[in-house]
């Protein structure tokens, strides 16, 4: 798994948040994406690394500006009574 985060500049409120993460969805098959208007940020979590530059173009067809990527892996942190 991968987590992508994408810092934005443009977005104001939840429906903001709401026009990014669909045009992530329809653009990219991805696990899960999470936008905050408040903290500026897009997170993403996909299968596979995403295309940089299809995501540019998806974030600049928004109206919005993309200030940044920064890509990781990501590992699911699971639920443990015994504290591993």
């Amino acid at each position: 798994m991968t987590k992508t985060v994408l810092s934005i500049e443009g977005m104001m409120c939840g429906m903001c948040e709401k026009h990014m993460n669909e045009a992530i969805e329809k653009a990219f098959k991805v696990k899960k994406v999470t936008s905050s208007h408040t903290k500026k940020e897009t997170e993403i979590l996909s299968e596979a690394p995403l295309d940089e530059e299809l995501l540019k173009t998806t974030v600049a067809a928004t109206g919005y500006t993309l200030q940044g990527i920064h890509t990781e892996p990501y590992e699911k942190k699971g639920f443990s009574l015994f504290g591993k």
